[in-house]
């Protein structure tokens, strides 16, 4: 007769994004890192919502497709402006550049969210959308802000959860979504899972 275990659900984030390990770790969260190889690229023919759920669906199942069992939770977040994604600066220039078009403006940080069953393939989906003004930046401001180094690797040019936080005047809706995983979704996703991260 065989031995049947109870298989304990095992959680894995597909990214290697330090923000959205310190969220989880934040939680409490046992889970394993496995990040995704699929292609970030955005595409023009598509609107930002359905960039972020394409993107997040392929990277879940980038995953899925390299193990056998476990809940992969991928994400990809970004940040629009006058319906326009602004990525990643290149450099200090484009940094700049970035900083001086969210000046006074009020401009959207848009998450896209998936979870999927390894073993079954599964897969449940959902994009939260966070409203961010910031002040009116001075060139002097937007220097020295640049001079910090945060901006280089940040969508949009900022870490809202830095030396950004000067620079936000209101926000509306998951400020966690802003910096790069919307808590409360995932956790409504994981829950229809069978998960509860409480």
């Amino acid at each position: 007769m065989k031995n049947i275990r109870k298989k304990k659900v095992k959680l894995i984030l597909a990214s290697g994004s330090p923000r959205r390990i310190e969220l989880l770790k934040m939680l409490g969260c046992k889970f394993r890192i496995i990040p995704s190889k699929a292609e970030e690229k955005i595409s023009p023919r598509l609107s930002p919502i359905q960039n972020v759920k394409r993107l997040s669906r392929l990277k879940a199942f980038n995953v899925a497709s390299k193990i056998s069992d476990g809940i992969i939770i991928a994400a990809d977040t970004v940040v629009v402006l006058n319906q326009k994604i602004l990525g990643k600066p290149k450099n200090k220039k484009e940094a700049q550049v970035m900083l001086k078009k969210l000046s006074g403006k009020e401009h959207r940080v848009i998450t896209g969210l998936a979870v999927v069953d390894a073993e079954t393939k599964k897969m449940l989906q959902d994009v939260t959308i966070t409203r961010v003004k910031f002040q009116k930046l001075t060139n002097n401001l937007i220097e020295k802000y640049i001079a910090s180094g945060e901006p280089l690797d940040k969508a949009g040019a900022y870490g809202i959860q830095g030396k950004a936080a000067l620079l936000v005047e209101s926000i509306k809706g998951d400020y966690f979504n802003v910096v790069g995983l919307p808590l409360n979704a995932l956790n409504q996703l994981l829950e229809k899972f069978g998960i509860n991260l409480l």
